[in-house]
């Protein structure tokens, strides 16, 4: 094909891909017609010329990447990946019905999506992700690409991941920003001026070229421009207008969003004489000539040595977990570390100083930390480990909620929860992390109580297929379990019990020990007490709470480093929810905590053994 017809032919493709958004928003009387059109040129340029991929096998390993950062033009992406012939064109008509897979914005229940998008000012974080796993574990000639919005760019996770890209030098990245000038209700704040956006992508050190994004032949130059560049990513802006190419509704406000209604028609017998299908002959996709090295996988894998522990010294969960990641690596070449500039705090260290070339090292950037996480195990290849404190994680929930969607395996640590960390006050201390992170979807949360449990916990974690969350504590606390010790998701140990308990206990964490030492009080009280140690709040082991429950007289008392809402007690008090013969106390932090020790602050907040026994005392 000449450079001629292959202009021509792009041009038709973008006419063409222009109608199928088009129709399906017109049969679904829903979606984003007009957003789709400005990136017509942009997406019939990747996906019929420069993205090597392969349509029938999309999830192939050497292929190159898409992300499509504005998700709400699913409509369009559909359109290219049905034009490719991943599935069959007819299907569009199904967009947005509940029966199909083709949703309102991409997920991962199709094959040809790698990650969910449409919480905007995620897609490049995901982006980097694949890039960096490109460039620097599977060593990878595949090349990656996102298309943003421009209105996304006032998310500050957008430069978060630009400021990620260029200091980790991702050459095999490519962002491209399609400035049509338009956001849902308002222009966006820089409308055209295209200048400003160019300095802005300079400052951060990427490549960035200026185009009109409704030019095939300005697009081609830049893309082949874009993998000359090397040592730093690339971001391609392209000026283009909402609604490209539709008579009445091109650069017009308030059409956001909306199917085209009456005026379809007229624009959709335009767009088909400019297509001219009869005549239109489809350019051929690139095949994929990059290489990556298969990675064999265990069936179950394993640490490489077993806990060790002698019982003599105390041992803080993170240190133990940090541990057992450090064992990890040494059984499996395919898991990674990331951390937020925290790594001698949550103990990821021992990792990084294992296994460096397998760290990522994200700074104190964590909405972008989880991004990059999440791209790194697209595909299946990784298993991404991220570590920061506890309460620093819930600044990116809303990428852990969107990883969620896309059915990642990503495993978030979070450490020094609780008031039990002590001096450093209300601002380090997750005391909403359980209500957070037991609302996601198909999620685990481990909740480790001792060296033991914490190193079987990440053990556990690498072998579940799907999101872990695993909070670790700063304190050190005596070790409860012989090294040989089983642990199962889902199942609790029972580890102080009698046959003449008269209260169950449910705790975790240092309220597990502090139970612990209650329960020494109350036996020299003459009155036995039940201990149990959740291991996983989610799932959560009904059973044997409730056979624990029913063999103490019906009494349960809950004591969790946690806030009231949301944590330990509104976890065991929905498993039992449908019992009505059991009286319960339910000790918790229950105000905005302060600085202190910390055994001042479990004493302040009414958590420690003396409060313990005393809630025992009024239960009976």
């Amino acid at each position: 094909m000449s450079s001629t017809d292959t202009v021509t032919g792009l041009e038709r493709m973008a006419n063409l891909l222009r109608i199928h958004s088009i129709e399906s928003t017109q049969e679904s009387n829903s979606g984003h017609p007009t957003s789709c059109a400005s990136m017509a040129e942009i997406i019939s340029v990747l996906f019929f010329n420069v993205m090597h991929y392969d349509p029938k096998d999309p999830r192939n390993p050497a292929a190159d990447r898409f992300v499509l950062s504005k998700g709400h033009c699913a409509p369009i992406l559909y359109a290219a990946w049905a034009e490719a012939g991943a599935f069959p064109v007819a299907d569009l008509k199904n967009l947005r019905k509940i029966d199909s897979d083709l949703e309102g914005h991409p997920t991962p229940r199709l094959n040809f999506i790698d990650v969910a998008t449409g919480s905007l000012g995620q897609g490049l974080g995901f982006s980097c992700g694949m890039a960096y796993a490109g460039k620097y574990f599977d060593k990878s000639d595949y090349r990656v690409y996102c298309v943003l919005g421009d209105g996304e760019t006032s998310e500050g996770s957008v430069w978060e991941s630009f400021a990620f890209a260029s200091f980790y030098k991702l050459d095999n990245l490519c962002a491209i920003i399609d400035v049509n000038r338009l956001g849902q209700s308002d222009p966006a704040p820089l409308q055209h001026h295209m200048e400003t956006y160019q300095k802005r992508v300079d400052a951060f050190g990427w490549h960035a070229i200026v185009v009109n994004g409704q030019d095939v032949n300005e697009l081609l130059a830049a893309f082949k421009e874009a993998s000359e560049i090397k040592d730093k990513p690339t971001c391609i802006l392209a000026k283009t207008f909402k609604g490209a190419g539709f008579k009445g509704i091109e650069n017009e406000l308030d059409w956001h969003g909306k199917p085209l209604g009456d005026k379809a028609p007229e624009i959709l017998a335009t767009l088909k004489k400019l297509v001219n299908e009869e005549t239109f002959v489809r350019p051929q996709i690139p095949k994929i000539v990059a290489k990556v090295s298969e990675i064999k996988k265990d069936k179950e894998i394993k640490l490489s040595s077993p806990p060790n522990y002698d019982g003599k010294k105390e041992i803080a969960t993170r240190l133990a977990h940090g541990t057992a990641l450090e064992k990890l690596g040494k059984a499996c070449e395919y898991v990674i570390g990331l951390d937020g500039d925290t790594k001698n705090s949550t103990y990821s260290i021992k990792f990084r100083d294992a296994f460096p070339k397998r760290f990522v090292e994200c700074y104190i950037a964590e909405q972008n930390m989880v991004q990059v996480a999440i791209g790194i195990a697209t595909r299946q290849r990784y298993i991404s480990f991220v570590h920061t404190f506890a309460a620093f994680l819930l600044r990116a929930a809303d990428q852990i909620r969107m990883g969620a969607i896309s059915f990642t395996r990503v495993k978030y640590i979070g450490s020094h929860a609780g008031v039990s960390i002590g001096e450093d006050g209300p601002s380090q201390m997750a005391l909403e992390d359980f209500a957070f992170f037991r609302t996601v979807p198909h999620i685990v949360c481990f909740y480790p109580s001792d060296a033991v449990s914490a190193e079987r916990a990440v053990e556990l974690a690498a072998n579940y297929d799907g999101a872990v969350y695993i909070r670790t504590s700063r304190p050190n606390f005596p070790i409860l379990y012989k090294n040989d010790e089983v642990f199962q998701i889902g199942k609790a140990k029972i580890i102080v019990e009698s046959s003449a308990d008269v209260c169950t206990i449910v705790a975790g964490g240092v309220t597990l020990h502090e139970a612990v030492k209650a329960s020494e009080k109350l036996k020299g009280l003459g009155k036995a007490v039940r201990i149990i140690d959740l291991f996983t709040v989610k799932p959560i082991d009904r059973d044997t709470i409730l056979k624990s429950v029913n063999a103490t007289h019906g009494r349960l008392l809950i004591v969790e480093d946690h806030y009231l809402e949301g944590g330990l007690g509104e976890a065991v008090m929905a498993a039992l929810a449908d019992q009505t013969d059991i009286k319960i106390a339910h000790l918790a932090v229950q105000e905005v905590a302060r600085s202190g020790k910390p055994a001042e602050l479990l004493s302040k907040y009414g958590i420690d053994a003396e409060h313990i026994a005393n809630a025992v005392e009024k239960l009976l």
